[in-house]
């Protein structure tokens, strides 16, 4: 079959998918299993992906960073989740929620300090937005930040952080002003400052092998110089991130329905029911060809709005719609891989059981399903 595609991978983005397509082969396939089942994988993992430069796909060269544009972190994405763990996948790649706001807004003092150890893989990153009052309506946070002299006095809460539980940086969204959207910053917190304590690691339906943890900041004293850009401007901080975050959801969800339907075109074949391959019967087959002309619609549309972020254009109402789209077509393609696997389907050793569980996720984190809805109404001027 044509790759429909492949005119947005050069050279350089296929040097990237082939050294993550050897990076995965090699490290994480044969242990995938178990990391799994323990619900954690190896620390070194990242210091090993660092090594590899993976880390630092399009993170500065000047910071230790690989470089690389837009699709050399789609074609990166893709491949890692090919390891079929999309917590794995999402722990690994907290690197990109975490420190883009001290990439783009923070000091130069700061940047030298953070962003080095992060993308060699000495230190891991977390983004803390999430609280328990509420997720995606971030402009109402309630974490407080009171000015102390040079420092910061944190008071608060945070809930459902990914690599939050082992994390040596947080990227935490605090309220330094009034009430609204106006009033939020951002401070760098470190993991061993007094008073700052993770809860156990969250047990989760998918995502398994990912680190998930609740924070709580009791009258925690933070550098004023751990501010991230100027103060009350976080709330601009953690918008102008969210595009690219909504990208990478969108790979993740259109990669899953993808490894559905290679599990589902596979086992077709290999699986009779009343004297031939259940692939043979036309019920069957039409609900593959559906999957299969949903993907092609979802990655077509997925691939045109990263071009088009390539470009520097802004795609605030167009990304919305497709992660919405993306994940609407990894939920109906999860779901009739595990009808087509039957019972098999429901068994831990299937990789569309995980696939799908997995999948769940995808249309909450990132700002759920109706808040992109919302998002793509204001857009429409409604």
């Amino acid at each position: 079959m044509a790759n429909l595609h492949a005119h947005y991978f050069g050279e350089t983005q296929n040097l990237v998918r082939n050294t993550v397509r050897r990076f995965v082969d090699q490290h994480i396939i044969e242990h995938i299993n178990d990391w799994e089942e323990a619900n954690e994988f190896p620390r070194e993992l990242y210091s090993t992906a660092g090594e590899a430069g993976i880390l630092g796909i399009g993170h500065a060269e000047e910071y230790g960073g690989s470089g690389g544009d837009i699709f050399c972190k789609v074609a990166a994405s893709e491949e890692l989740m090919r390891s079929t763990s999309g917590g794995l996948v999402a722990s690994l790649g907290s690197i990109d929620i975490g420190l883009p706001p001290i990439a783009k807004w923070g000091s130069k003092t700061l940047k030298e300090k953070v962003i080095p150890k992060v993308i060699s893989g000495e230190k891991i990153i977390a983004l803390a937005i999430t609280e328990p009052s509420g997720g995606s309506d971030v402009a109402n946070i309630k974490t407080r930040a009171v000015k102390d002299g040079d420092h910061y006095i944190v008071n608060g809460s945070k809930t459902f952080i990914t690599s939050g539980h082992r994390a040596d940086y947080y990227t935490v969204a605090v309220r330094t002003g009034g009430d609204g959207y106006g009033g939020i910053s951002l401070l760098l917190i470190e993991r061993d400052t007094p008073g700052f304590s993770r809860g156990k690691n969250l047990k989760k339906t998918g995502w398994w092998a990912s680190d998930t943890a609740e924070l709580f900041f009791d009258d925690v004293r933070v550098p004023a110089e751990n501010l991230i850009g100027p103060e009350n401007s976080g709330f601009i901080a953690i918008m102008s991130n969210f595009e690219m975050e909504r990208l990478s959801l969108c790979v993740m969800a259109n990669m899953t329905a993808e490894l559905a339907l290679e599990e589902s075109l596979k086992y077709v074949k290999e699986r009779s029911a009343f004297g031939r391959p259940i692939g043979k019967f036309q019920v069957t087959k039409h609900k593959l060809a559906e999957m299969a002309t949903a993907l092609e619609a979802s990655k077509t549309f997925t691939y045109s709005l990263a071009a088009a972020m390539q470009e520097g254009k802004s795609v605030i109402k167009e990304i919305s719609m497709a992660k919405n789209f993306a994940t609407q077509t990894s939920d109906k393609i999860t779901y009739d891989a595990v009808q087509i696997f039957g019972g098999m389907g429901y068994m831990r050793e299937s990789k569309v059981e995980r696939l799908a569980r997995d999948n769940r996720i995808l249309s909450i984190g990132g700002g759920t399903y109706e808040i992109m809805n919302e998002v793509i109404a204001k857009q429409l001027g409604l």
